[in-house]
């Protein structure tokens, strides 16, 4: 049996030509952000889109012209793909055991290509008729992993396909795991640069580098409103950050990222975080993007370039852990959520 996994993300342009229609895409969904009366939303999403597609573009200059968000997603898949399919033993359903089953990862962009209804059709085109679909938004929200999954649901009931939804991972152990190995890693950078070769999870710190660096979790942003309406989004979060302090000992705060459109966020917003530790005396400052999974424009540009040189204004030594993107313990985790997702599905 063929097992398909489709991995759902954000997406990105894949071109500054990309940037405007990736932003109407963007802005027309009213899960992320209601944009008036319903009528008004696509008309707004297209003057927005049309106002900020200069500026964004400017930012996609500065990290090479184009989101790097679909080639880490596809290296994702090619790295899952590899560990669901080694070593994999019959799953069990109950009390009897399926027949060898093979999987096949996709990957499904909510706002750009490849698209998720696209996606589908060429997965239930190749015969696949169970599928497995894995957010990779640890932490859920309305405005990401359901917005995908409303999407996912809208396009696999075209086709009567099996399908199981994996929609929060925010504290699963080897998630975890994987944030500690690069949090360590990265509060080891300010006292001596590690070698690539040194296993993270062989790094030991001196327990003064614990004191001497404070954590920033810089988590995306979302209205207040949404928040309020009871979504999990920020408990999760801290959630999150609990289980990673049982682990290593830290002085952490937390802030978001990436506001945009004329509403009402949930703060402290990453700058303004920044000045207020500046005003307290921080000087060194590790930044961890702790509900992104991969590189794209909020690391690569906010963090690693707005960020960084306010920082730097500031007095303070601003530096990032490296991002999740194919660490062998996040595709294990993965890896584990997808086993563990098909064994609660019905027999072939």
């Amino acid at each position: 049996m063929t097992v398909g996994v489709i991995l759902l993300n954000l997406g990105g342009p894949d071109s500054l030509r990309a940037i405007r229609p990736f932003l109407y895409n963007l802005f027309s969904d009213r899960r992320i952000i209601p944009l008036g009366f319903p009528f008004m939303q696509k008309p707004l999403a297209k003057l927005i889109s049309t106002i900020r597609s200069r500026k964004t573009a400017k930012m996609y200059r500065l990290i090479g012209g184009r989101s790097p968000i679909t080639e880490i997603t596809i290296a994702q898949a090619k790295a899952l793909e590899k560990a669901l399919n080694t070593h994999s033993a019959p799953l069990a359903e109950g009390g009897n055991k399926r027949g060898a089953v093979s999987f096949r990862i996709y990957i499904g962009m909510r706002y750009w290509h490849p698209f998720i209804e696209d996606v589908v059709q060429e997965i239930y085109g190749s015969g696949i008729k169970k599928l497995v679909a894995l957010s990779l938004y640890p932490q859920y929200s309305a405005a990401t992993s359901g917005s995908s999954f409303s999407r996912l649901k809208e396009v696999t009931s075209r086709y009567g396909m099996e399908t199981c939804s994996i929609t929060s991972w925010h504290d699963h152990p080897l998630y975890i795991d994987a944030l500690v190995d690069i949090i360590k890693k990265g509060i080891g950078s300010f006292s001596s640069p590690q070698p690539d070769s040194v296993p993270q999870s062989s790094l030991t710190l001196h327990p003064s580098s614990f004191n001497n660096i404070h954590v920033l979790f810089s988590a995306h942003g979302l209205p207040k409103s949404i928040i309020e309406q009871g979504d999990p989004y920020v408990d999760q979060i801290f959630e999150t950050i609990k289980e990673i302090t049982k682990h290593i000992p830290l002085k952490w705060h937390l802030s978001y990222q990436s506001r945009s459109g004329p509403v009402k966020w949930i703060g402290p917003s990453t700058d303004e975080k920044l000045k207020e530790l500046a005003a307290g005396g921080v000087k060194d400052i590790l930044v961890v993007p702790i509900s992104f999974v991969s590189d794209h424009i909020e690391t690569l540009y906010e963090i690693d370039i707005l960020y960084k040189n306010l920082a730097e204004r500031l007095g303070m030594r601003l530096k990032r852990t490296e991002s999740l993107n194919t660490h062998p313990k996040f595709i294990e985790a993965l890896k584990d959520l997808v086993e563990s997702a098909l064994t609660n599905m019905g027999p072939e």
